[in-house]
Order: C-alpha cells, then structure tokens, then sequence
C-alpha cells in the first residue's frame, strides 16, 4: 500500500478545517493551541502511519497551504 505525507504550510494555512473534515483517514487535526504567524488556528498532520496520499486535503484547501507526497514502495529485487 502507498503511504503518503503532507505539508501544511503555516503561512498560508487559515485554519478553516476542510481538510480535517472530509479526511477519510482522520490524519489532520486542528487542535486549538497552534497558531499560524498571523494567528490563525493551524491544521496538523497528525497521523502520518494511515496517510494514503489521497490528495483531497490539498484539494479541498482554498488557500493552497498543503503539498501531497506520495511515496510508493520499489518491489523490484535489489542485486547485492
């Protein structure tokens, strides 16, 4: 299975939720004591062990404050 990782960048993050609401893994919270540099609530990749990189976070966010990874693994055999 892909496992995947986001970026939330704080600078353009507003706080709205979006992306922890329709998450279908629950991998982002908004947990009320983080603080963007211009005092908005500030949404966290909380989670990374279920992240499927499924991109809705990032599409779903107006402001454009996360980047989706996905990464895959190699099944190909390793000469040694």
């Amino acid at each position: 299975m892909a496992k995947g990782e986001i970026i939330i960048i704080p600078e353009l993050c507003k706080g709205c939720a979006l992306c922890t609401t329709f998450c279908p893994k629950a991998c982002i919270s908004l947990p009320g004591d983080l603080f963007t540099p211009t005092g908005y609530l500030l949404a966290v990749f909380s989670d990374p062990d279920k992240c499927t990189a499924c991109g809705i976070c990032g599409n779903l966010c107006p402001e454009f404050a996360i980047e989706v990874y996905k990464y895959t693994r190699d099944e190909s055999p390793v000469a040694e």
